[in-house]
């Protein structure tokens, strides 16, 4: 939302095509103190270790691997070796005016999502998690790029921290974090972000190769035989102008729904079934009551945009997942996103 809007009262709960890499080479140097990560290298669902009270149950878990062949190489030829062992997960928050309590709401409901995704894919057993922004974010020490991870955070309503580098020394976490602390230092990132929204174009940018090769800000996030989950959280819409009120027109993210899938599915060599998007968003849905529909050229806001776009955008990938971002909590919705998450594990086809 724009920050000139009426802010939602906080409740206690939370992509340009090409950019130029950073400019420095090996991995990122931030700077700063990183804070402990209290590494915990099972991550296996539960404090005990069992995976107890996530969907699946720890004792039939849903084993969707990919066995290689006596010579050690999986025929991609062949599916009943598809499956998938790496998960990359990217997280695209809003960070304007209106998003403290989505936020917090984000926040208190990825961990026992990543709990879940982790009993359920049993024998994936590596992960990367990056959370970017819907802007350059300012606040974010060493890279502040369109699409850059974030390892510090600052501002108004967010963290206000040192979040990382992370375990294995990068801008994203992955399975020697600790992400009950990483993910909501990182994931706060506040409410001080442009008014002019862009999650689309930074989701394109921290995917792309400038971003993901050696010395880049994201470098080895993106990985080939890894499934990309998506999962964008914004209460606006992502477009060019608000027609009829050119007080408030925004250029927004650069492209079409289209072009966005496009680019998407070439990160990921053209393999459209092995990303997973997940959209948390207007529209308001049966209940408007829960979740308003706002009128853009509107000051007083107090609900979300239909975001027609990001739904479409969405809605063309097979594995395709959209909830509301007005909901009081979010854990219905990723715990349905699981079930999406696995059927794409099970159908994920290794590139070469």
């Amino acid at each position: 939302m724009r920050a000139a809007k009426n802010l939602l009262i906080p409740i206690t709960t939370i992509s340009a095509l090409a950019l130029l890499a950073c400019g420095y080479t090996g991995r990122p140097d931030y700077g700063g103190e990183g804070t402990d990560s209290g590494i915990d290298p099972g991550l296996d669902g539960g404090a005990d270790g069992t995976g107890a009270g996530a969907p699946g149950g720890p004792g039939n878990p849903l084993k969707l691997d990919a066995p290689p062949d006596e010579s050690g190489m999986v025929d991609a030829g062949d599916v009943s070796h598809w499956g998938c062992e790496q998960v990359d997960l990217l997280f695209v928050i809003d960070n304007s005016g209106s998003m403290d309590d989505k936020q917090v709401n984000l926040v208190n409901s990825v961990p026992s999502f990543i709990s879940e995704i982790q009993t359920q894919l049993a024998d994936a057993d590596s992960y990367h998690v990056g959370v970017i922004t819907s802007d350059e974010y300012e606040y974010n020490d060493g890279c502040d790029d369109e699409g850059a991870m974030v390892i510090t955070t600052g501002g108004s309503d967010s963290s206000d921290a040192v979040c990382g580098p992370y375990a294995e020394g990068y801008s994203y976490m992955t399975e020697f974090d600790d992400l009950d602390i990483a993910f909501p230092c990182a994931a706060k990132v506040g409410t001080d972000g442009d008014g002019d929204e862009r999650p689309m174009q930074t989701m394109q940018a921290a995917l792309s190769p400038e971003m993901n090769e050696p010395g880049g800000c994201n470098e080895g996030f993106l990985r080939d035989d890894a499934l990309l989950v998506i999962v964008i959280i914004t209460d606006e819409e992502d477009d060019h102008e608000a027609e009829g009120c050119s007080e408030n027109s925004y250029p927004g993210s650069s492209g079409d729904p289209p072009d966005w899938f496009e680019e998407v599915v070439e990160a990921k060599g053209g393999v459209e079934q092995n990303v997973v998007v997940l959209a948390l968003v207007g529209p308001p849905g049966p209940d408007p009551a829960t979740c308003p529909a706002i009128d853009k050229c509107d000051s007083d806001f107090d609900g979300a945009e239909v975001a027609e776009r990001i739904v479409s955008f969405t809605t063309m990938f097979t594995n395709g997942f959209v909830g509301r971002v007005c909901e009081p909590s979010y854990g219905e919705f990723f715990s349905e996103a699981v079930g999406v998450i696995s059927t794409a594990c099970e159908n994920f086809e290794p590139i070469g």
